[in-house]
């Protein structure tokens, strides 16, 4: 059984959650972070409370991140992992009509709010020589007409990169994980063919208990095509 502790922001539903429960099997502590406390009190009950630290925050708030980090610390004494995961989508239009103020909390939670969750996890993980996971995306490897949604996703991949560069012969590691499509709540519709977070929670688990030589750089995971 393994015995870090994996912080994982937008970790009340979807994938985050997902990846809770997948590393709750797997004997991870877990700091758990997003909004809504409710849910997050839901899962830190199901997960057994004496392993998980629910915390609510936004993350566009680095006071709140940097408070989050120090009660891990307090709690369980160490961070060995990040789950950068929280993120919004976007709506419909294109750039010629799209919701322009949505736009801006999609930007600042998909990009700032991860750029903030890194610098405040980083003191903790290069001490424990440890690693980030992005969640990224298909859509920020390819060109989607009008999508400022995919936009963001490119900036997360330019993150993943440059934050590997920086970290380069210090032990850490960094993966991106980048899903296709996924039955999350994040759709309102769900897709036809779709992932089931399940599916992304296990290409987290799979990069995070690589042994400390192997650093996975990224998982680029799609649904199957249908059968003709």
């Amino acid at each position: 059984m393994h015995h870090g502790v994996l912080l994982i922001t937008g970790a009340s539903s979807g994938i985050g959650a997902a990846t809770a429960r997948a590393a709750a099997r797997e004997g991870y502590k877990l700091v758990l972070a997003a909004r809504s406390s409710d849910k997050l009190s839901a899962l830190a009950q199901e997960l057994g409370p004496e392993n998980v630290l629910p915390y609510s925050l936004d993350v566009t708030n680095m006071e709140q991140q940097q408070a989050m980090v120090e009660q891990a610390i307090e709690t369980f004494g160490r961070l060995d992992a990040v789950f950068v995961n929280a993120g919004r989508g976007g709506s419909p239009g294109g750039f010629s009509d799209a919701d322009h103020t949505a736009w801006r909390e999609m930007i600042l939670t998909n990009v700032y709010g991860a750029g903030l969750t890194i610098q405040a996890c980083l003191p903790a993980l290069k001490r424990s020589k440890g690693q980030v996971v992005l969640t990224g995306s298909s859509a920020g490897r390819t060109t989607i007409p009008g999508s400022m949604y995919s936009a963001t996703k490119w900036a997360i991949t330019g993150i993943g990169y440059n934050l590997r560069e920086e970290l380069r012969g210090t032990g850490m590691r960094v993966t991106l994980i980048e899903p296709g499509m996924v039955d999350t709540p994040f759709f309102d519709e769900p897709p036809e063919h779709a992932l089931e977070d399940r599916d992304v929670a296990n290409a987290v688990i799979y990069a995070l208990s690589q042994p400390a030589h192997v650093d996975v750089n990224e998982i680029l995971i799609r649904p199957t095509p249908p059968v003709a």
